[in-house]
């Protein structure tokens, strides 16, 4: 019985892994005419999405990834293959700012920065690349980032009816548990496509590319969302998750004020039942009466006046 069941799981993990690598497949093949490796082989765009990713990792070493989507967008650029580069990521936390990192980097290598947009509210890939067709006016854009993330991306654009082509610049050596999340990661998003119909976490006004603006150097670019909208956000988010929690809290405790309520009243029936059973019992009992005692008889004592 113990063999059948290990069996049984041993057949049904292997099945799902097995579905997993086959969607995986199927979103690589489903993205693969749309992905160019090589910049002279990039159409001609006007805009360029780089997604963002965190430029250090917890352990304050440089991450290769960031590095290349760098050098993958300040090429793109320089060829004239993109005229702006939108640059898209997590701003969620103050000390935390993928869109200005990225932008001053980008300065840095000599790219104007009137041409540069930012984009704070890319949390998820989904958010990059819709925002990027409902808040940035763009229908037809180049993508910079490493193959697997071009595959997803590509594959949320298609599904979202958005005309998107993907640079794939090179991808660190050291890999193998970053794809193998990836197979999780398209899991993810296969869910928010077809099951959740998830949109972005937040839109804002309609910002088309090129807009009339004027970025001096030391700005920090005009944002869609600025980083106070995103810190009221999520301000808001945590308030309504205390009145959720208060909530929560009231209903808590007026069902068990309910329950107490519900147990004084029982605990009260009885007592008073048991209560009336006692007077009852007493009462029959007063009401038999006692059987009455014979009388002794007495003794005959002699007479002492008799002689």
């Amino acid at each position: 019985m113990i063999k059948r069941i290990i069996a049984g799981v041993t057949g049904i993990v292997i099945l799902m892994l097995a579905v997993a690598i086959g969607l995986d497949q199927w979103i690589s093949l489903r993205t693969q005419p749309y992905i160019y490796d090589e910049v002279q082989s990039l159409p001609h765009r006007q805009v360029g999405v780089v997604l963002g990713t965190s430029k250090y990792y917890r352990t304050g070493v440089i991450n290769q990834y960031y590095l290349y989507r760098i050098q993958g967008a300040i090429n793109a650029y320089n060829s004239g293959k993109v005229k702006y580069l939108l640059l898209s990521g997590d701003n969620a936390q103050q000390s935390y700012n993928e869109p200005s990192t990225m932008r001053r980097d980008l300065i840095a290598a000599g790219i104007p920065s009137s041409d540069i947009v930012l984009d704070y509210a890319g949390f998820r890939t989904l958010d990059s690349i819709v925002r990027t067709r409902k808040v940035f006016d763009t229908n037809d854009f180049i993508i910079i980032t490493q193959r697997f993330h071009c595959e997803r991306a590509l594959f949320i654009a298609l599904h979202m009816g958005i005309q998107a082509q993907c640079f794939a610049v090179p991808s660190p050596k050291n890999m193998l548990s970053v794809r193998s999340r990836e197979i999780f990661a398209r899991l993810g998003a296969l869910t928010d496509l077809y099951l959740l119909k998830r949109e972005p976490r937040f839109l804002g006004p309609l910002i088309p590319i090129p807009a009339i603006h004027n970025v001096p150097d030391d700005a920090q670019g005009y944002p869609a969302v600025t980083p106070e909208q995103v810190l009221a956000l999520q301000q808001q988010l945590e308030a309504e998750k205390k009145v959720a929690e208060a909530k929560a809290a009231a209903e808590k405790a007026a069902a068990d004020k309910a329950a107490a309520d519900k147990a004084a009243a029982d605990q009260a029936a009885r007592m008073k039942a048991e209560q009336e059973a006692n007077d009852a019992a007493q009462d029959e009992t007063e009401d038999v009466e006692p059987t009455a005692k014979p009388e002794s008889a007495k003794p005959v004592g002699r007479n002492p006046f008799r002689q």
